[in-house]
């Protein structure tokens, strides 16, 4: 679908957000952060849903990078820290909104390993609209028994634990101790290392997370679950599939469930091998749509097909898969193994994550089929503010970074104009930044220098401006004339276009360039995989 306007106005922003004090300690890497490098967490808590309590401690361990006489922890009202410990001594803190300022009492060694154990408790913000607002979700299931889990991205993952919060830092690996009544279960990422029975009529579930983690992935799952698995095999060996659902939805999920090992054989097709073999493939289910928990991907899609039952693409592309099992497996490549520094760049996670629904539609259905849905889902893009966000304030942009953003990558791939080359740069992401927090500039050069295409007019247009760039053109006897409307300074997108039925490549600019055509008043048709929009000048 070729998008025909006229051309735009002239983009005025929204009036701009004013951004706090708080802002900036959340969403910037501050003195008090950068001087400590996380390597681990151990995570110990007591989940009470009698009450909608959360208490207990986590121990963090880091590596000095520069000695320093401040820790900054981030832990959000109204949880609140009661005690930090490093041994055996009480340390001093204070508190600042959602920060803790905490002074470690010895001289903090550079290259030297410390911990801190953090005592925390209280009742963690109830998420009004998971997964979309941070917090604790806590209902329950169809006998009356406890149904509980966390969402936090965004808001971030301090909403209910004390921690770095921000998304530059990750620890190595990380245990995940969690006391919940014996009559339920807790799913959480990694591996179960093991369940331990205590006399107060609780069980403690230990999972252990063998490689890095970013802050909101990780997540705490309670009810009375059932438990089915299977081994997928894929291009790094066998990989531990298991599924975890309400007992009363089992013989649902044990069909619908099927998608994964489908998704997984795409997907490694695509982006190469799963990033998180050790820690196995989980899917879960959860009071809420779903979210994308590293090794343990959350699901409420109601065991149907598209997205709550809707096909967001228009094209009926969208019921052949459930949208939950595939957007979300797609973060374990675009969000959880290659993670974005800044909020601002989220569009790495979710332009990525949209665009892979595409390739899974082609994987089965063929390229036409992945090409059909991409553009059908162009009815959803807005325009309205640009796609990346303000830096070190913890902002996200425009909501726009799924559907603009997967159209995007489709666009760039009509660049490159070589499925095999595309194939290896999307799998080369994969590769060279395997488990890594990156920035988006990193990913965008990445695209220029694999392509051998500067890209950098693309994703100003794209990510950091709002106009959908207009191809202006006029046929006058055999003669050709066209331009970029509607665009960035210096935007120069190559373009496919058909003349009279003949496939050709044009360079316009910004300013009028003319060819010479083999035909007189030539019909010009734009290939529809370019997201952009077309004026013919003469009107007609």
């Amino acid at each position: 679908m070729v998008i025909m306007c006229s051309v735009q106005a002239q983009f005025i922003p929204p009036a701009a957000r004013q951004f706090t004090h708080q802002d900036t300690l959340r969403g910037s890497i501050t003195p008090q952060r950068a001087w400590w490098d996380l390597t681990y967490y151990h995570l110990d808590i007591v989940v009470n849903p009698s009450d909608s309590t959360i208490n207990g401690t986590n121990t963090v361990t880091y590596r000095v990078i520069k000695p320093s006489v401040k820790m900054q922890i981030d832990l959000q009202e109204p949880m609140v820290l009661l005690k930090a410990v490093q041994n055996n001594k009480e340390l001093n803190f204070i508190r600042e909104g959602n920060v803790y300022w905490i002074e470690p009492a010895e001289k903090q060694e550079q290259g030297k390993l410390y911990s801190v154990i953090l005592t925390y408790g209280g009742k963690p913000n109830v998420s009004l609209r998971p997964p979309w607002s941070g917090g604790i979700t806590w209902k329950k299931d169809k006998n009356g028994l406890p149904f509980v889990a966390s969402t936090c991205q965004g808001d971030g993952a301090s909403l209910w634990w004390p921690c770095k919060d921000h998304m530059y830092d990750e620890p190595d690996s990380m245990l995940i101790s969690v006391n919940v009544p014996e009559n339920l279960m807790d799913v959480s990422n990694g591996r179960l290392r093991g369940v331990v029975k205590h006399k107060n009529k609780t069980k403690t579930y230990n999972w252990f997370v063998n490689n890095p983690i970013n802050n909101y992935g990780v997540n705490i799952n309670i009810a009375d679950y059932a438990h089915f698995s299977e081994i997928f095999k894929g291009e790094k060996g066998p990989l531990d599939c298991d599924y975890y659902v309400l007992k009363e939805d089992l013989e649902k999920a044990k069909i619908q469930f099927k998608q994964a090992p489908m998704m997984l054989t795409a997907f490694e097709h695509w982006f190469g091998p799963y990033p998180f073999y050790e820690d196995s493939y989980k899917l879960v289910e959860a009071p809420y749509l779903g979210m994308e928990h590293q090794s343990s991907v959350t699901y409420g899609n109601g065991f149907e097909n598209g997205y709550r039952g809707n096909d967001l693409s228009g094209t009926g592309w969208g019921l052949k898969f459930d949208f939950i099992i595939i957007h979300e497996s797609a973060h374990e490549w675009f969000a959880n193994s290659i993670t974005y520094e800044d909020a601002a760049d989220m569009w790495v996670h979710e332009s990525f994550a949209n665009y892979s629904e595409c390739l899974y539609v082609e994987y089965y259905y063929g390229k036409e089929a992945g090409s059909e849905y991409v553009l059908g889902t162009r009815a959803n893009i807005r325009n309205d503010i640009p796609v990346t966000g303000k830096y070190n304030v913890n902002n996200e942009g425009s909501g726009d970074m799924y559907y603009k953003g997967g159209n995007m990558l489709h666009t760039i791939r009509q660049i490159v104009n070589d499925d095999a080359r595309w194939l290896t740069i999307l799998r080369g992401l994969n590769k060279d930044f395997y488990h890594q927090v990156v920035k988006g500039s990193q990913i965008e050069n990445y695209l220029s220098e694999k392509t051998g295409i500067n890209l950098k007019p693309v994703f100003d247009q794209y990510l950091r401006d709002v106009r959908i760039p207009v191809f202006e053109y006029l046929v006058k006897g055999n003669e050709l004339t066209f331009r970029w409307n509607s665009c960035v300074r210096g935007f120069n997108m190559p373009l496919k276009i058909w003349v009279s039925g003949k496939e050709i490549s044009v360079n316009p600019k910004t300013l009028f360039t003319t060819i010479k055509l083999d035909v007189d008043n030539a019909v010009i048709k734009v290939d529809p995989g370019y997201y952009v929009a077309v004026l013919n000048s003469s009107g007609k």
